[in-house]
């Protein structure tokens, strides 16, 4: 199990984990193989009770401070994106809650799952409708492991047919999925 997500890529790529769950993005294709992805998370935005934030525009402004996790693609993502408010790398969801509710950040942004978690801890908090990426959820593996690729290609091909992403989904509870 690792702290954070950024820790388990690290240890993917340096092979000392055979398979992680991941979001398959391009600049992680460089580093590591994927599966076909088998669920899609769309991205978007949680503002703190009380900020005057109610669109994705309404965030690029100076003094806005938005958090994303430290090392997360949604970091990056947003990084690009925004080029007036003010960037904060979080260590992770706990973290965010706490600093959205103290006023440390304005928004938080991530996966919709996350946010809707997070959101439950934090009332008179909201969730932004317009969404600025969509995580593609895939099996990723060391580069050059073409046997295991396609094992764990057959693998979620067969779980997808069965109906197994679904029931894992509903019984873990999962929201904000989409599939």
């Amino acid at each position: 199990m690792f702290e954070r997500n950024s820790d388990a890529l690290d240890a993917l790529k340096a092979g000392r984990i055979d398979a992680s769950i991941q979001n398959a993005t391009p600049v992680r294709m460089k580093d590591m193989d994927f599966t076909a992805h088998f669920l899609e998370i769309e991205s978007t935005y949680l503002v703190r009770a009380g900020a005057p934030i109610n669109s994705r525009a309404e965030l690029d402004r100076p003094g806005v401070k938005i958090g994303a996790g430290q090392g997360s693609t949604s970091f990056a993502t947003i990084s690009r994106e925004l080029k007036n408010a003010t960037m904060v790398a979080v260590p992770n969801t706990a973290a965010a809650v706490e600093m959205l509710a103290s006023g440390k950040l304005d928004a938080f942004g991530t996966s919709m799952a996350g946010l809707l978690e997070m959101s439950d801890r934090l009332p008179g908090s909201k969730i932004l409708k317009e969404p600025f990426g969509v995580e593609r959820i895939a099996i990723a593996i060391p580069k050059g492991r073409e046997a295991g690729l396609a094992y764990a290609n057959s693998f979620v091909a067969e779980a997808k047919s069965q109906g197994l992403i679904d029931a894992a989904v509903a019984r873990a509870g999962v929201r904000g999925i989409k599939q």
